[in-house]
């Protein structure tokens, strides 16, 4: 390899995008962790952060459609083409399906990261694979490489907002069966979400947030803040913890159990689940006002770490335990049960978790949320409030699980969940036949955040 070549002037948003990807493929780090430390570390900036971080969470996102894109380009499996050579092939398939990038930009900037590190050969190869790439627009591609819609629609919509297959078949069941509303929700998945954050009740307001960060008031959390983009460790409430990143979705789940009706609320109060601790900082704000004390339970040191760095100044105790034997006495007013699950309403907010979750695994989550959801209600009050909220729409994560822990548990039954979130501009029309609440991110604008409740007589 020339020297020339190694010392060559890359992109320095290309190179942050690519290591981004190199990460996740070899470390199966988590993207949205890695590249903002990666952009600080390398000090880049402005317009060149936003579209490393265009490319590599867009890469990330849409891989299962750009793989077939280069398997079809390369006449081979994407599993015979060299890890660091894919990585840049996802990178400038991307650029040319996928952004307003110049053809030739995209080609040569793609070839340059791989001559500067792997040399001539595979460059030649890079620079082959991408100049047939780009012979064809996306849909041209979803049209060639795609099932057909008459056949198969399902598997045509998948393909083309690149989801597995399989997830693509729980959103529709989810959804009722229909064509339209899973269409939307991918595409919804398929883009690049929005940021929220969460002003801390009893700190600032979210007017005052908003007026201080550029941001516009969210439409249902009275907490939520939309943020026109940007970092948002730039904005200053949240670096000095008066606010946080939050999804509206979760803010009104964190709210919801602490305005259920309680009769004499005591104000015993109990996070199951609390890691990383966004919902117990929003609760614990709350219960400092209304004179209460939450407990907060994480199985893992590290996570319990992060919870104490956001709730120090607020009336909670964190618990390192294992939610379903904490030692814990029964009788809490309100509990939140925000159970560990599959994540497939984030989607949109872990580019890469789609292409590595499995069917197994939601089998396994299932077994636990019934497991702590029947905790919770052996560790709640009769007349008590239990809110069980999963960041998930797959129905066996929850209407089966509810329905489960129902029918096996005596004097427990389901309330209507509806109220808790009707907030904001978040009427009845919003939010479905009930009990429970499915929030969606095509419909509400939030993560596909489940929620349900439950009491005990």
């Amino acid at each position: 390899m020339s020297g020339k070549f190694r010392q060559k002037d890359l992109d320095p948003a290309r190179v942050a995008a690519r290591d981004t990807l190199r990460a996740v493929r070899e470390r199966d780090a988590y993207a949205n962790l890695v590249l903002p430390k990666m952009l600080r570390d390398r000090k880049i900036e402005g317009r060149d952060a936003a579209f490393a971080t265009e490319l590599a969470y867009g890469a990330a996102r849409a891989q299962g459609l750009l793989d077939a894109v280069i398997s079809s380009a390369a006449k081979r499996p994407v599993a015979d083409i060299d890890g660091t050579v894919l990585d840049v092939l996802r990178l400038g398939t991307y650029q040319l399906l996928r952004t307003r990038v110049g053809a030739h930009a995209a080609v040569s900037t793609s070839v340059d990261l791989v001559r500067a590190e792997n040399g001539m050969g595979p460059s030649g190869f890079v620079n082959a694979v991408l100049r047939k790439v780009s012979q064809k627009d996306e849909d041209m591609w979803v049209e060639e490489l795609a099932p057909s819609p008459a056949d198969d629609l399902v598997g045509y919509l998948a393909f083309q907002y690149a989801h597995p297959r399989w997830i693509a078949e729980v959103f529709r069941d989810a959804l009722g069966g229909s064509a339209g509303q899973l269409q939307a929700a991918l595409a919804a998945d398929d883009e690049r979400p929005p940021v929220h954050v969460v002003a801390r009740p009893g700190f600032m307001t979210a007017e005052e947030l908003a007026l201080t960060s550029e941001g516009e008031v969210g439409d249902y959390s009275p907490y939520c803040v939309y943020l026109p983009g940007g970092d948002p460790g730039d904005v200053a409430a949240i670096r000095e913890g008066y606010a946080g990143v939050q999804d509206e979705g979760s803010q009104l789940i964190a709210r919801a159990v602490t305005v259920a009706e309680v009769a004499d609320d005591g104000g015993r109060w109990l996070d199951m689940c609390a890691g990383p601790g966004g919902k117990a900082a929003l609760i614990g704000s709350l219960a400092e006002i209304d004179g209460a004390r939450l407990d907060a339970i994480e199985v893992s040191e590290h996570r319990a770490g992060l919870i104490r760095k956001v709730v120090s100044d607020l009336p909670v105790t964190i618990h390192v335990a294992d939610a379903r034997s904490s030692g814990l006495d029964a009788g809490y007013d309100r509990i939140l049960l925000d159970a560990p699950c599959s994540g497939l309403g984030s989607l949109r907010r872990r580019p890469e978790s789609r292409w590595r979750r499995t069917t197994a695994d939601v089998d396994e989550l299932v077994v636990l949320q019934k497991e702590l959801l029947a905790e919770a209600l052996r560790l709640v009050k009769p007349g008590g409030i239990v809110v069980y909220s999963t960041c998930s729409p797959h129905p066996a994560e929850t209407t089966a699980v509810v329905a489960d822990v129902l029918a096996s548990t005596d004097g427990v039954r389901q309330l209507d969940a509806r109220p808790l979130v009707t907030v904001g501009k978040l009427g009845p029309d919003l939010l479905g036949d009930g009990p429970h609440v499915q929030l969606w991110p095509h419909v509400h604008g939030t993560d596909a955040m489940f929620l349900a409740a439950l009491t005990r007589d």
